[in-house]
């Protein structure tokens, strides 16, 4: 079985295409120096005799970015989504597996979100362009899974850990990691505080996308997270424990903040495939935080 990563140089991609390496499968890896996904004839031959396909790549960005140019999100995702998926299709691959988000979800404040939320709601202002991007792309899979390509969406909460984004593009807890480990004085946290996620770590995750692979062979949604709710300024406070690092803390309310809280229900990981996670946060944020110090 010859398996393509997307994306492979991405939180996601890179390692993802690590244990795939170590598990010993034959593996492609794929990214923006190898070639451009928004051209068909790339496209085309990087699926030739390739069986599975995991699509990690995406222009994504952190709060900033998507506050002022949200439009950036849209043209190019879509295209190269489209592009790929035909590309697979017309060579034979025999499985595709998207990582959609869990911004097409609408609002429910602190009620968890399951897989059947797909079809009614508004999706979060701050996340339209995205969230309706996504969507799109899951209708892709869903219509391609009825013309002899399995497709499968998998919808992660928020994903952290060694290779993330630790630049102008990071999300939250990326950010404050960066600003703990670099002793910020004050630390200014965006947004008050209270803005609650699910933080996955990647090595969970990845391994929630090995079992998805193995064990999933129809159109399906799987939401992938951890179960467990944080809010920012707890996050804030464990890298200040880890760092033993005491700035004070300040609040900017004023900077671009994106949904106030986003839970996703992961029943149907635990009971339909046997998975979930087993990391968590402070022993996460410990080996991000060592990661990063190593790199930095």
């Amino acid at each position: 079985m010859r398996i393509l990563v997307t994306g492979s140089t991405g939180l996601i991609g890179s390692n993802l295409h690590k244990r795939l390496v170590d598990d010993g499968c034959d593996v492609i890896g794929v990214s923006t120096k190898d070639g451009d996904l928004t051209d068909a004839k790339f496209c085309n031959d990087i699926t030739k005799d390739v069986d599975v396909v995991f699509h990690c790549a995406a222009v994504t960005s952190g709060a900033k970015v998507m506050d002022d140019s949200p439009l950036s999100h849209i043209t190019p995702n879509i295209v190269m989504n489209a592009l790929l998926m035909e590309a697979c299709h017309n060579n034979g691959v025999k499985k595709f597996i998207f990582m959609s988000s869990s911004v097409v979800y609408p609002y429910t404040g602190n009620i968890p979100n399951n897989e059947e939320e797909f079809t009614y709601g508004d999706i979060y202002e701050k996340y339209e362009s995205v969230g309706w991007m996504k969507r799109y792309t899951e209708k892709l899979c869903e219509t391609y899974s009825k013309f002899g390509m399995e497709c499968v969406v998998v919808r992660p909460s928020n994903i952290y850990g060694p290779g993330d984004k630790f630049d102008e593009r990071s999300h939250v807890l990326p950010a404050t990691i960066m600003k703990v480990v670099d002793k910020q004085n004050p630390l200014v946290v965006w947004g008050n505080g209270e803005d609650v996620r699910d933080f996955i770590y990647i090595e969970d995750f990845v391994d929630a996308c090995i079992t998805i692979m193995k064990k999933v062979d129809k159109y399906s949604i799987w939401n992938v997270g951890n179960g467990v709710a944080t809010s920012v300024i707890e996050i804030v406070k464990l890298c200040q424990e880890i760092e033993m690092s005491w700035s004070d803390i300040t609040y900017n309310r004023w900077a671009p903040t994106m949904i106030p809280i986003r839970l996703l229900d992961v029943n149907k990981m635990k009971t339909e495939l046997g998975w979930e996670a087993k990391t968590n946060i402070s022993e996460g944020l410990r080996k991000t935080i060592d990661w990063y110090k190593n790199v930095k």
